[in-house]
């Protein structure tokens, strides 16, 4: 793995790494993220891509920078960074707390996005919100636990979980937010820009081509979410995995259809 320890980037140190051939393509990681736990460079995209994945702000091997700050300065973040690796624009993919940063970046640094893929997440605002993660953190471990699992997929009862055991092995290993709670020290400052996320009267502005995409039984970005931001969005696609908010996880048609999606405007590739 290709790696560089960390960069300076509006005002913050950041860690990331990049690996693999093609297009470039920024992947933007959701709420708690860390290269550490999650990584993103590897797997499918990098197969396909030239991936640069990084742990944000307070987050991973990242530093923490003094409160306040808003969504916006993770999107100016994100832009610093394709500075300092030289890139003047790339395929950017956001998922979820990602998703909200991506929407970010496409309307303060348009010329930065070639193409677009919003993955379970929301606007916020008149377009809905995603479900407000900073209430977990006031829980205790077990009903934290349990409602996490809910949210993560509404199938999530006993019948369910009977049936499908590969997968709740899957995404309680993959989908779990209480390590992150206990390690990330920006965690909380996160989830408070988090909060305040609001694009729905801003989504207009975007201009490149974007795939919106979710999964039918995600209890932190219903679905209706991933509508509006594809009505709000000029010509943006929208499409509806099975799964929750793993989906990505959940149905073996999702990555191949956001690669596919990324892989447009390529030599050899027809736009959609």
């Amino acid at each position: 793995m290709q790696t560089v320890p960390t960069t300076d980037a509006n005002g913050v140190s950041l860690y990331y790494e990049r690996q693999g051939t093609g297009e470039r393509l920024l992947v933007v990681s959701g709420t708690g993220g860390d290269l550490r736990e999650q990584p993103r460079v590897d797997g499918p995209l990098a197969e396909h891509f030239d991936v640069l994945a990084y742990d944000q702000r307070g987050l991973g091997r990242s530093s923490v920078p003094a409160w306040p700050y808003a969504m916006q300065d993770f999107a100016d973040d994100a832009a610093a960074l394709l500075d300092a690796v030289g890139w003047e624009d790339c395929l950017v993919i956001g998922i979820s707390f990602g998703g909200m940063v991506a929407q970010e970046i496409a309307i303060r640094h348009p010329e930065r996005v070639r193409r677009l893929v919003l993955a379970c997440t929301s606007a916020g605002g008149a377009g809905g919100a995603s479900y407000p993660l900073h209430k977990l953190a006031e829980m205790d471990p077990a009903q934290r636990s349990a409602l996490r699992m809910e949210l993560i997929d509404t199938r999530w009862d006993q019948a369910w979980r009977k049936a499908n055991p590969e997968m709740v092995a899957l995404l309680g290993a993959r989908m779990g937010l209480d390590r992150q709670a206990d390690a990330a020290p920006g965690l909380t400052n996160q989830l408070a820009a988090r909060a305040g996320h609001d694009t729905s009267d801003r989504l207009g502005s975007i201009s490149c081509p974007t795939l919106v995409c979710g999964g039918r039984y995600d209890g932190i970005a219903p679905p209706a979410n991933s509508e509006f931001l594809a009505r709000a969005i000029p010509g943006a696609r929208l499409e509806m995995f099975g799964g929750g908010h793993g989906f990505f996880m959940q149905d073996a048609a999702a990555l191949p259809a956001i690669i596919a999606f990324l892989s447009a405007d390529a030599p050899g590739h027809d736009a959609p």
